[in-house]
């Protein structure tokens, strides 16, 4: 009823856009010979991680529920700059809205009432490889709602740029794609109960950082 994938980045998960061919969802239609594959949810192109696809259009309405109604327990990792000032763990709020007009543009915090929320956990300081003074923490991102780019605007907006993220807080989203400075996000794990059985699921993603 489901495969799930370790995504890398740099890959978009549906056609659109220049993106038409090389996308997770055709490929794996094709390797698998599955034609009515279809996504659950949404990673970035530039997000790697644990991605989940339903088999079966007779059960995938059920499974998508539990992304609608936030059912699905989601966890992040992400490598950004350390801040001395900054108390973890932090719950960050804010109001994420997406300006009007054709292409791709950034999500703005803009002020009002929150509506993407993110619990933000720092995990430990990393070997900043060599960078002079630059340190650098590993982070673990849960958010408790899902808006477009939520982890990557709200990161920023507390000062903490995910590592090699062209779009925040800088918009390059037309620079060419730098496959050795991937952007250091990472959909670490899903967790849910089945509702077609029951059962506890968890997918884990088997990427290391540093490896």
């Amino acid at each position: 009823r489901l495969v799930v994938v370790d995504k890398p980045p740099f890959l978009a998960v549906t056609p659109g856009g220049r993106h038409l061919q090389e996308t997770v969802l055709l490929r794996l239609q094709q390797q698998l010979g599955l034609p009515h594959l279809t996504p659950l949810h949404r990673l970035d192109r530039d997000t790697a991680g644990v991605l989940a696809f339903a088999v079966q259009p007779a059960t995938r309405a059920a499974y998508q529920a539990l992304w609608r109604t936030r059912a699905v327990h989601k966890v992040y990792e992400a490598i950004a700059p350390w801040r001395d000032e900054l108390v973890f763990p932090l719950t960050a709020h804010h109001r994420l809205v997406e300006p009007g007009g054709a292409g791709f543009m950034q999500m703005q915090v803009v002020a009002g009432e929150p509506n993407a929320e993110t619990l933000v956990e720092r995990l430990g300081e990393l070997d900043p490889a060599g960078v002079p003074g630059e340190r650098l923490a590993l982070y673990r991102l849960t958010p408790l709602t899902g808006r477009k780019h939520q982890l990557r605007a709200q990161m920023a907006a507390l000062g903490l740029p995910i590592v090699n993220d062209r779009i925040y807080p800088e918009l390059e989203a037309d620079a060419l794609d730098d496959y050795g400075r991937p952007l250091q996000l990472l959909a670490r794990s899903l967790r849910f109960t089945d509702p077609l059985d029951g059962q506890a699921r968890q997918f884990e993603s088997q990427r290391r950082w540093g490896e």
